[in-house]
């Protein structure tokens, strides 16, 4: 079953595709138990993570844009990554989460490329940016490598946590 009207970017070896249904498992036991969920929330209550799947389901709706799941080709699911901007972001941000056992894979960099393309392509989009925890050296690694720089440090009202965010090149340098 489908939750949302499917959109499908591909990249070499990765499909972005549209949250589905069959999504919702994994996604919340990586949110409970998943060592690299503090990425993006962690969740140990089962209701909360559900919770968190749901709003991002949401944010498609409300948005145009949110979170992909990215699947192999193989079709194994490898993570989440998409354009996210919540009530009270400064911007727009391009974040991903791949699973540990798909590290090293260029997955991370395929996905989070090809969804700032769509955004800035497709969606219009002229400034995005990576909003990264000053501990996660593997995630600033990856926005330097596509090109980002980091601004300055502010306060991530939902995490109550310094982060660092990286300015992604505007879309004149993609399109």
């Amino acid at each position: 079953m489908i939750l949302i009207n499917a959109l499908t970017l591909s990249r070499d070896n990765l499909i972005l595709r549209w949250p589905q249904a069959r999504d919702i498992e994994l996604v919340i036991t990586f949110l409970q138990y998943g060592t690299r969920a503090e990425i993006i929330g962690h969740f140990p209550q089962r209701g909360d993570a559900c919770r968190w799947f749901a709003a991002l389901v949401g944010h498609w709706h409300i948005h145009g844009y949110s979170y992909f799941t990215n699947e192999k080709k193989s079709g194994e699911i490898a993570g989440i990554t998409g354009i996210w901007c919540p009530e009270t972001w400064h911007k727009a941000e391009v974040d991903d989460v791949i699973l540990s056992a798909f590290e090293g894979q260029r997955i991370a960099y395929e996905a989070a490329s090809r969804a700032r393309r769509w955004a800035y392509k497709d969606l219009g989009f002229t400034t995005l940016t990576s909003n990264i925890a000053p501990d996660n050296s593997r995630s600033q690694r990856l926005a330097k490598r596509m090109g980002a720089f980091y601004e300055k440090s502010y306060k991530n009202t939902y995490e109550n946590e310094d982060m660092m965010p990286y300015r992604h090149p505007g879309p004149e340098s993609f399109l």
